[in-house]
């Protein structure tokens, strides 16, 4: 799902576990997750270049860019190699 022309995002399914019910959004090159209650922002990844799509499936959100693909782990808030 987009919102403008400079955010994605997606959303955690509620009772998943790893972030679930919170929106993870992709804006200005930096990964937030969005508490659903407060509306308060937690980075979780700087320097996302170009992304073009966000998807989250378990505990994993990928992201897919002009040059790469990342896949960001929420159960150890890391990149997933």
């Amino acid at each position: 799902m987009t919102h403008g022309s400079n955010r994605l995002s997606c959303y955690g399914i509620p009772g998943d576990g790893c972030g679930g019910g919170r929106e993870f959004v992709v804006q200005n090159d930096t990964l937030y997750a969005i508490d659903p209650v407060t509306k308060e922002r937690f980075i979780l990844l700087e320097n996302v270049k170009n992304a073009k799509s966000i998807s989250k499936r378990g505990c994993e959100i990928t992201i897919i860019c002009k040059e790469e693909e990342i896949i960001f782990d929420l159960s150890t808030l890391s990149l997933k190699k």
